[in-house]
Order: C-alpha cells, then sequence, then structure tokens
C-alpha cells in the first residue's frame, strides 16, 4: 500500500532498496533513441548494452528517461541505463538515476564513441574533456565535473572535412560489423572488470586491446 501510494503522488522508490550504496552501479550507454539510428557508430553505448543483455538474458524495460535493466553480479547490483533524451541531454538521465537509486559517482560508467580512436579500440578513462563530444557535453554540464568514469569505443575518423557528423552517423561497414562480434564480446568482460575489480585494474587489462 505504501508503495502505491508513493506512485499515485508521483514519487517512485527505488528500483535498488536496501542494498549498500558502495554495492550500487550504473552503467550508461549513449545513443539516440529510434530505428534510424540503431546500427549508426554514435550509438554504440546502445548496442555495448544490448550485447551485455543478451548475453546475460536481461530485459530493457521504458521507464522514466530511458529504457533500463537490472542484474546482479556477485553481490553488485548493476543498473543499466539507455537514455531516451537524445543524446544532447545524456546528462539529464544520468542524474536522475544516480539521484534516485543514490549510486556514487565512482561506481558510475559512461559508454561512448570515440572518433579519436581507430575502430574497435577500447579505452577505459577516469577523467577528461568532452571531446566535443554532445553527450559528453551535456554530462559533465550537468555533473559539474569531468571527473567520471567513461568507456570509450574507438570508430574510426574515416571522414572529409565537415563530414563528421554524416559520418558517425552513419551505419558500419562490412569490415567493421565482422569485427563486432569480437569487440562486443571484449566490452561486454570490460564492463564486468569495472564492477568485480574496479577502474584501475581494469584499466590496465583492457585499454589498448
Amino acid at each position: 500500500m505504501y508503495r502505491f501510494l508513493k506512485k499515485l503522488m508521483g514519487i517512485e522508490p527505488p528500483l535498488f532498496a536496501n542494498i549498500d550504496t558502495m554495492k550500487k552501479y550504473l552503467i550508461v550507454g549513449l545513443g539516440n533513441i529510434g530505428e534510424e539510428y540503431a546500427e549508426t557508430r554514435h550509438n554504440i553505448g546502445f548496442k555495448i548494452l544490448d550485447a551485455l543483455a543478451n548475453e546475460k538474458e536481461l530485459h530493457f524495460e521504458t521507464q522514466k528517461l530511458g529504457d533500463v535493466a537490472l542484474y546482479k553480479l556477485k553481490g553488485r547490483s548493476i543498473l543499466c541505463l539507455k537514455p531516451s533524451t537524445y543524446m544532447n541531454l545524456s546528462g539529464k538521465a544520468l542524474r536522475y538515476w544516480m539521484e534516485k537509486e543514490k549510486i556514487p559517482l565512482e561506481n558510475i560508467l559512461v559508454i561512448t564513441d570515440d572518433i579519436n580512436l581507430s575502430f574497435g579500440t577500447i579505452r577505459l578513462k577516469t577523467k577528461g574533456s568532452d571531446g566535443g563530444h554532445n553527450g559528453l557535453k551535456d554530462i559533465q554540464h550537468v555533473l559539474q565535473t569531468t571527473h567520471y568514469n567513461r568507456f570509450r569505443f574507438g570508430v574510426g575518423a574515416d571522414f572529409g572535412k565537415g563530414r563528421q557528423v554524416e559520418y558517425v552517423l552513419g551505419q558500419w561497414n562490412d569490415e567493421e560489423n565482422s569485427k563486432m562480434k569480437e569487440r562486443m564480446g571484449k566490452s561486454v568482460a570490460l564492463i564486468d572488470s569495472f564492477v568485480l575489480s574496479g577502474v584501475a585494474r581494469t584499466m590496465n587489462q583492457f585499454n589498448g586491446v
């Protein structure tokens, strides 16, 4: 009854209740909603979370500001989020779920595309500039810090002057698609390592592989 009344009043209870804050994790894959964006380079964050969901047999449900999937891993509780705010307002969804579930900043991982890395290169960082990426730019603005964990997946920069937007919103080519399964496996393994082993060990193990 109490849960029903809170929902009726517009107060949504946390999905992770009575769990140690330090054992909660938020994994945010950046992307744009809509079928026209599904297989574009800019949506690699969504794609990696879909690969994780497929491996762990998770189901995403549409909730406030995004699609959400939950799972447990050796005593840790993980919330995966695909924001429905479009890329430019990614920070709004991240902050909502971070505050709602009381997840500490150090337990948040943002997955994003990066044109400064060759295709398939994966790199984990604990801080850095937005690099001109609109999703990261909004997250930095909302959090008021550049110190947050981000998992950068290289998409390359095979485009001419003034063609960057067209490139990142373009679809993967045949060569990239042929390597995608192996890269998705590495990406899911990185997320597991981040949760279980921490960011420092995960950087040592996965950066550049």
